[in-house]
């Protein structure tokens, strides 16, 4: 174990330092003002918006979060995650083109700006904003949480050093440079991803071929398990529960809407759209089939772990691979969990600066800059708690967003007027529901499985807010 972690931290650190100069050498290209500060001034090429797209939106909710979600919920996690694969890239290229040109020309930062633009209300923008605070915290939380697991996989406990390791590489990493030092971060990041999924992939393929079976064997196992297929987990309710937040992820979560803010122009905005799909697919695909067949090789007993929650699934798998590899794997973790933590707590920020504060620009931007050390000090409290499972986290955050589906869509669409009581309306459904339903349920963590006549909460929130929205459906307004 010594030795394990001694390689484990010297490849982090390895990484750390590179992360950091890199960071540090993005500083050449900060203007200094809020636009630059926060979305580049629309100035990213399309490799650095792709990575920084790709690393924001695929976080240790996968690595960590989905892996373990398919290791004991079965094929239905692929399905779940693949919803919202397809329904992201169909609703990309839907909007992207439309959402950067409007962007640039109402000079958008932040998109509760936009929202509060589209429907003619700084109020609206200033509850957006509110809103964003409450419901990320969670999803950012849930990053710290994988850090800290892996953590403690690798060192044989001290989960609390991990989210404090996690803590200290966020601040200092979204603060450098601000968008500029996160996307050059993300790039590197998005990299190491990809590397270490395969990595892990190739490893516990290897344990399955232990068994002396085909790769189809192993589906038999998992169908003796009744993890193939529609599993006793996934009834459809439950299915839903977790996916309609989930495929409209792109329009609702504010840390990824804002990329569309950032490509310099329609190429780049292309190519991060077609490496997205790239890397996402593949990405999905790997974690997905890692926790199915190690939950397969496990049951034939050539994987000696044993998990007792659906986090520990990778860091144990850590555990029993070569220290290098681990350690890839292991930093691979701390970069998808730091990039995500890191594009939220800067979008935070900006909505902070841009829709809460008041001033010059300088002060406005110095208070988005110190808004970042308030909000990581607590979600890394949260993570602390260890309230819940990552994955469950991860979507709970898109429960809560989920009433600024129809009032964004619309607004890109072009078919609503100005009407800041009803989109208000509409947006502020889905917390309130969340809220009521929390208060009965005893959690907010119980209201995300909610059913009533056999529709999960979710589906509630999609139909009130949609149906609150119509009285601002009027003209199409020009884009």
């Amino acid at each position: 174990m010594h030795e394990r972690l001694v390689i484990g931290l010297s490849i982090l650190t390895l990484y750390l330092l590179l992360g950091t100069v890199l960071a540090l050498i993005s500083r050449k290209r900060l203007a200094g003002d809020i636009q630059d500060y926060f979305i580049a001034k629309g100035k990213l090429g399309g490799f650095l918006s792709a990575m920084t797209y790709a690393a924001t939106t695929y976080s240790g909710f996968m690595i960590v979060g989905l892996v373990g979600f398919a290791y004991f919920t079965g094929t239905g996690a692929l399905g779940f995650e693949l919803a919202y694969y397809v329904a992201t890239i169909g609703l990309l290229a839907l909007f992207a083109r439309r959402v950067r040109k409007q962007a640039l020309e109402r000079k958008w930062v932040t998109p509760s700006q936009m929202l509060g633009d589209i429907y003619g209300s700084r109020v609206l923008a200033a509850l957006v904003a509110l809103i964003y605070l409450v419901a990320l915290i969670p999803y950012a939380s849930s990053q710290l949480k994988s850090i800290g697991e892996s953590f403690a996989g690798l060192a044989g406990g001290y989960y609390e050093w991990g989210v404090l390791l996690g803590l200290i590489i966020i601040i200092v990493w979204s603060s450098i440079a601000g968008i500029w030092s996160v996307a050059v971060t993300d790039a590197l990041q998005g990299l190491w991803m990809i590397f270490s999924a395969l990595l892990l992939t190739g490893y516990v393929l290897y344990f399955w071929s232990q068994t002396g079976h085909s790769l189809g064997y192993a589906w038999r196992i998992l169908d003796e398990k009744h993890l193939a297929g529609l599993s006793p987990f996934w009834t459809v309710e439950r299915f839903l529960a977790f996916t309609i937040p989930w495929i409209f992820f792109a329009v609702t979560n504010p840390q990824v809407v804002q990329r569309l803010y950032m490509p310099k122009d329609e190429k780049s905005l292309a190519d991060m759209v077609k490496w997205f799909a790239v890397f996402g697919l593949a990405y999905t695909l790997m974690v997905t089939l890692v926790g199915l067949y190690a939950r397969a090789a496990v049951e034939a007993g050539t994987l000696a772990i044993s998990p007792a929650s659906k986090d520990q699934v990778t860091p144990q798998i850590l555990s029993v691979i070569d220290p290098l590899s681990a350690a890839i794997i292991f930093t691979s973790i701390i970069a998808a969990s730091a990039s995500t933590a890191d594009s939220i707590l800067l979008t935070l920020s900006s909505s902070v600066a841009v829709d809460l504060a008041r001033g010059d620009d300088k002060r406005r931007l110095r208070i988005g800059v110190v808004s970042i050390t308030i909000v990581a000090v607590i979600m890394a409290a949260i993570a602390l708690a260890r309230v819940s499972y990552i994955v469950k986290l991860s979507v709970l955050s898109s429960l809560i967003l989920l009433s600024l589906a129809p009032a964004t869509i619309a607004g890109w669409l072009g078919v609503t007027r100005r009407s800041p009581l009803w989109s208000g309306a509409s947006i502020l459904s889905g917390p309130v529901i969340v809220g009521v339903v929390a208060a009965i349920k005893g959690s907010p963590l119980k209201a995300f499985g909610a059913v009533y006549l056999n529709i999960p909460i979710a589906g509630w929130i999609l139909i009130i807010s949609t149906v609150l929205l119509l009285p601002a459906i009027g003209r199409a307004r020009e884009a």
